[in-house]
C-alpha cells in the first residue's frame, strides 16, 4: 500500500500575499508544513506541488521534495492529481500549506479512516466546536454526519440548528483530505456543482455527485491556527516562539 502525500502550495493569496513563503521563526511557513508532514509514517512520499519558481527555489533550499505543476489548475485537488497520476500510489492525501502546526498524527488519522475499507474513496476529519465564536463564523466549516460516519453536507452556516437547544455536538471539518487514486483522478474531472459553488466548499461536489467522504473525528487537539489573515500569522508565530515543543 502506497500513500502520496501533497502539500499544495501556491503563491498567490488574496488575504496574505505570498503567504506559503512567510518567515515564522526563521523558516518560511512551507517548510514548517513539511516538516511536520514529513513525521507521519503512513506516506510514502511527500511533496510539496507548486506554480511558482519562488516556492519551487526556497523548497529546495530547505532540503524538501517539491514539483512545479500546471499554473492553471483551479485549486489544490487539481493540483495534487496532476502528480498523482504520474506516481504508482495507491492512496493520495492532500495537506493543506498553511497549516504550521499541523499535528502529523491527523494524517495518520484521515490514512486510516481510507484504509478502513475498500468502500472507502474519500476521508476527512472533524472535531467538535467546545466555543460559541465558531458557531456563527462563515470561515469556519461545519459539518454534519449519518449513523454510519460519512458526511451529509458541509456548510459555512450553522448545522444543525438547534431549533430546541442543542442535542448533539457541533463539528468543525479539519481540512485535509485523503483519497483513492482512481476517485481522485475521476473526481476532479467532474464539474463544479451548485452547492459547492454557493458555499465556495469544494469537498460538496464530492456529496452532489453521489459518492461518500468518510469523516473520522481527530483526537488530536487544535495547536492553533491556519494562517489565512496577519492577524493568524501573528499568532503562530508567537505560539512557535514560545513553544520548544512546537520545534522539529
Amino acid at each position: 500500500m502506497k500513500i502520496l502525500g501533497v502539500i499544495p502550495a501556491r503563491y498567490a493569496s488574496t488575504r496574505l500575499p505570498g503567504k506559503v513563503l512567510v518567515d515564522i521563526c526563521g523558516k518560511p511557513m512551507i517548510q514548517w508544513v513539511y516538516e511536520r508532514a514529513a513525521r507521519a509514517a503512513c506516506l510514502t512520499e511527500l511533496v510539496i506541488a507548486t506554480d511558482d519558481e519562488k516556492v519551487f527555489d526556497a523548497v529546495k533550499a530547505f532540503g524538501g521534495r517539491v514539483a512545479l505543476t500546471d499554473p492553471v489548475h483551479p485549486n489544490g485537488t487539481s493540483r495534487s492529481a496532476e502528480l498523482a497520476k504520474l506516481r504508482e500510489v495507491d492512496y493520495v492525501i492532500n495537506i493543506q500549506g498553511d497549516e504550521p502546526l499541523l499535528d502529523p498524527e491527523m494524517i495518520e488519522e484521515v490514512a486510516r479512516t481510507l484504509t478502513s475499507s475498500p468502500d472507502v474513496v474519500s476521508a476527512t476529519l472533524c472535531r467538535p466546536i467546545v466555543s460559541d465564536a465558531p458557531l456563527g463564523n462563515p470561515n469556519v466549516v461545519k459539518v454534519v454526519c449519518d449513523r454510519m460516519g460519512c458526511a451529509l453536507y458541509f456548510s459555512r452556516s450553522l448545522i444543525p440548528f438547534p431549533r430546541e437547544g442543542f442535542r448533539v455536538p457541533v463539528y468543525e471539518h479539519v481540512g485535509i483530505y485523503g483519497y483513492t487514486k482512481d476517485f481522485l483522478l475521476k473526481y476532479v474531472q467532474l464539474p463544479m456543482t451548485p452547492l459547492a459553488e454557493t458555499e465556495s466548499l469544494e469537498q460538496l461536489k464530492i456529496l452532489e455527485n453521489g459518492y461518500k467522504m468518510k469523516v473520522s473525528v481527530t483526537r488530536c487537539p487544535q495547536l492553533g491556527p491556519n494562517v489565512n489573515t496577519p492577524e493568524d500569522l501573528t499568532v503562530v508565530r508567537k505560539i512557535l516562539s514560545g513553544n520548544l515543543d512546537a520545534e522539529i
